[in-house]
């Protein structure tokens, strides 16, 4: 009858894939993300790390470079939450890129005019290329991410206006 009682507990008990696990926290880390989640059939994972601003500040801290060389370094990042309102927002975590393959032209650029549904950029997340879309249409005032760069759910993208 223990015997039974086990065979239950196994079949009701979640079997957890750890080497999936230890893929998705490799993903973490090798695109600088906080959180991933991974979803197959009834099974679903999700990887997250509290931490990750704490960890990036404090090795950047111990680096051994002039202070001079760190406002220099931090300046392209200051336009960013200039304008955000309008911004498109990245509907997912991933990778964006702003063309279609590495050196190729960029789908916008800050002045360009845009009509609702045209491409934007394209966010990555597990192979699969997903286009951003122009909400509406307007002016490309501001690319908020570089080619390549990890990107956030929610994370403002392109602000349109």
């Amino acid at each position: 009858m223990a015997d039974q009682k086990q065979g239950n507990k196994e079949e009701t008990a979640m079997r957890v894939d750890a080497a999936l696990v230890r893929e998705l926290a490799e993903l973490l880390d090798a695109n600088s993300l906080t959180e991933i989640e991974v979803e197959d059939g009834n099974r679903k994972i999700r990887v997250r790390r509290e931490s990750a601003p704490t960890m990036h500040a404090a090795p950047s801290s111990m680096q051994s470079t002039p202070v001079a060389a760190a406002p220099a370094a931090a300046a392209p990042e200051a336009p960013a939450p200039v304008a955000t309102v309008d911004a498109v927002k990245s509907p997912m975590v991933g990778t964006a890129f702003l063309s279609a393959e590495p050196g190729g032209k960029q789908f916008v650029a800050p002045g360009d005019t845009v009509k609702a549904g045209d491409t934007l950029l394209i966010v990555e997340a597990m192979k699969v290329m997903n286009p951003i879309l122009a909400p509406k249409a307007g002016i490309v005032r501001q690319l908020l991410v570089a080619d390549a760069q990890p990107v956030e759910y929610d994370q403002p993208l392109v602000v349109v206006e």
